[in-house]
């Protein structure tokens, strides 16, 4: 499918005028999948030692979910994904708190920073889950793209 020149400047039009909105929540859908299943693999490995390790696992299928719905409808987009995306972020901030525990708890915990930093959990990970709960919130709040 070829874009004229005119569909180009309205896309671009709709991004300079805060409306992103329906692209921003298809976005949220896919990072989702890419974070909840990176999590997964990771906390698999870690054999989901702490029960709350499962909460991201737990919560990225609605997010999924309601990243769609929002693409696809006004109404999940100011409903199901502000709720669904303000969960992620709260659990990427608990998840920073728990992978900040994990270090504190190695031998030598922060004092040894700069072998137990890199070595694990990983402190900036949960972060991501943050981000992309993030983008869900920020899609509820931009104006929609494109003719509704």
């Amino acid at each position: 499918m070829r874009r004229s020149r005119a569909d180009v400047l309205d896309v671009a039009t709709d991004i300079a005028h805060g409306r992103f909105a329906r692209s921003m929540s298809a976005l949220t859908a896919v990072s989702a999948v890419v974070t909840g299943a990176e999590v997964y693999l990771e906390h698999y490995k870690g054999s989901f030692g702490n029960k709350w390790m499962w909460s991201p696992v737990v919560l990225t299928p609605p997010l999924v979910a309601s990243g769609i719905g929002g693409a696809f409808s006004r109404r999940w987009a100011h409903t199901a994904l502000p709720v669904t995306a303000g969960l992620y972020v709260a659990n990427g901030l608990l998840g920073e708190y728990f992978h900040a525990r994990g270090v504190a708890r190695k031998p030598g915990g922060w004092k040894l920073w700069s072998y137990n930093l890199p070595m694990g959990p990983p402190i900036s990970a949960p972060g991501l889950m943050s981000m992309v709960g993030g983008m869900g919130l920020l899609a509820s709040l931009l104006r929609r793209e494109g003719h509704e």
